[in-house]
């Protein structure tokens, strides 16, 4: 930690590894005692390339690939790829393969919410709230196993339709889930509101109002809970939602609790989704699409993961491998949120305030190709060496930081 001008204000570089964050990423704080003055993420920790690697792979072998941008909503990605693909192709899916996609969306969003939700009595000490949840979290996993074959990267949509179908004993069994999920999550909804370590955690903690959630972006169950009455299932509807009655969850507070409250109320409304999925389900075929190549243009697919609006765009060039694929996560969107959200602040709420997003870094991080000359005809690029020694020359110049011999390239 380390003294800024004004001397009552102090420096503290948290991360990129640090037991609060669940994952890779660096937070620098400014503060006045234990006071957030300002709060400036980096990202780019955890950059796995996602992006390039789709252009040296068919179309049939990324849609594997996107499934590993995100553990948790690996099923939205593969999803979005595939509608992204489809209309590139022009290329239709039948109904009962529609509403099995619908099927896997929804119990995905049950069982991240659900992470998301023990995590939160993580956050605040709340041991006991997070080890039920989680209990009851296997069961909704336990259905994705069942139905995709595994308990993540499920690889249910296909280009054309989806791998497995629904058999009549596991649909019902899905029911009998959710049934007990209805009871269950009554109960945990009066803990949430009634316990006293959980209200003085987040209640008025990390207040976000609705214009700043409109300025900056944010995007899904962040901007909902401040207000913001949008949701792309019901906005710009896609897949089968247009034939499912559902609730859009807005909270107007803007703060942890309703951030808290805003995913519950989501859980049970995808809870009746699923529900009703089931019931309305079509009888017909699931197959596939043939098709190996894709014409020479762009296409694009909005869908709205757990987190909130989730983007994809390819670029086709009438080959069986892609130009450009670009995917745009709902972390990206909301991560200046949270700088936003923890002004004012203490370092004590920074887990609570950060979780409040359900972060997802791996999801998020990507990389920019920077071309020092700003010249098209004579681009000059870092490569692996030279962005090692920028970036040794940039932390002696801003830390005074001397590194070893041994580190550097020979």
């Amino acid at each position: 930690m380390s003294a800024s001008n004004n001397e009552k204000r102090f420096k503290a570089p948290m991360g990129p590894i640090h037991p609060m964050f669940k994952e890779p990423v660096n937070f620098t704080f400014y503060l006045e005692g234990e006071k957030i003055v300002e709060a400036i993420p980096r990202i780019g920790y955890v950059h796995r390339g996602v992006e390039k690697l789709a252009e040296s792979r068919n179309y049939i072998q990324i849609a594997y690939l996107v499934e590993r941008t995100c553990g948790i909503c690996s099923g939205v990605h593969q999803f979005t790829y595939c509608n992204t693909v489809e209309r590139l192709g022009d290329i239709s899916i039948s109904k009962r393969s529609d509403y099995i996609r619908a099927l896997v969306l929804e119990l995905e969003r049950i069982h991240s919410h659900l992470l998301w939700l023990g995590i939160v009595g993580h956050e605040v000490g709340f041991e006991t709230l997070f080890m039920y949840i989680w209990k009851d979290r296997e069961d909704v996993m336990q259905l994705l196993e069942k139905l995709s074959g595994n308990r993540v990267n499920y690889g249910m949509s296909v280009i054309g339709g989806v791998k497995r179908d629904l058999t009549p004993e596991l649909g019902k069994e899905i029911v009998n889930v959710m049934n007990h999920y209805e009871e269950v999550l009554q109960q945990y909804k009066q803990i949430l509101l009634n316990d006293d370590s959980i209200i003085k955690r987040t209640k008025h903690v990390g207040y976000f109002p609705k214009n700043k959630a409109l300025e900056l972006g944010s995007v899904g169950p962040t901007a909902r809970a401040s207000g913001v009455d949008v949701d792309l299932r019901r906005d710009m509807p896609y897949s089968v939602y247009p034939e499912l009655d559902f609730n859009v969850i807005v909270y107007e507070q803007g703060d942890a609790l309703a951030r808290v409250l805003v995913r519950f109320d989501e859980t049970v409304e995808s809870i009746k989704m699923v529900k009703q999925l089931i019931e309305q389900m079509p009888e017909g075929e699931i197959g596939r699409s043939k098709k190996r190549r894709f014409p020479e243009k762009w296409a694009y697919f909005r869908s709205e993961a757990p987190r909130g609006e989730l983007f994809y765009a390819i670029k086709g060039n009438g080959k069986d491998k892609p130009d450009r694929l670009k995917i745009r996560t709902p972390t990206l969107a909301n991560i200046s949120s949270v700088a936003e959200m923890l002004r004012g602040y203490y370092i004590a709420d920074i887990p609570v305030i950060v979780a409040g997003i359900d972060p997802c870094m791996s999801c998020m991080d990507r990389v920019a190709v920077i071309n020092l000359d700003k010249s098209p005809q004579k681009p000059t690029f870092f490569t692996a060496k030279s962005l090692r020694e920028y970036s040794i020359k940039w932390y002696k110049e801003h830390y005074n930081v001397e590194f070893p011999a041994e580190l550097r390239f020979k």
